[in-house]
């Protein structure tokens, strides 16, 4: 499936703006690079952020919800053949 940008920011599937806006604060602020100069922070830092970009916004919250992070891409799921659609014209 990908990220799980819930378990990212510490929060249930089912949690509310606020409590999503609160989650992402607690978290930006411990990851910060200027705040925590420990290998890996901004790299934390910037999961968190794209956690955050995507569950603050009702439309790319509820892509992710049903098709996880493969369906923010516009990945190749869904319809279609393998391969492709081939047609010959003579």
């Amino acid at each position: 499936m990908g990220k799980d940008y819930y378990k990212v920011l510490g929060i249930a599937k089912g949690a509310s703006d606020d409590e999503i806006k609160k989650a992402y604060r607690k978290m930006a602020l411990k990851y910060h690079p200027d705040k925590n100069k420990e290998p890996g922070s901004e790299a934390k830092f910037k999961e968190v952020a794209e956690a955050y970009d995507v569950l603050s916004d009702p439309k790319k919250k509820e892509i992710y919800d049903k098709f996880g992070e493969d369906g923010l891409k516009g990945g190749e799921g869904g319809f279609g053949c393998p391969g492709g659609v081939h047609y010959e014209f003579q």
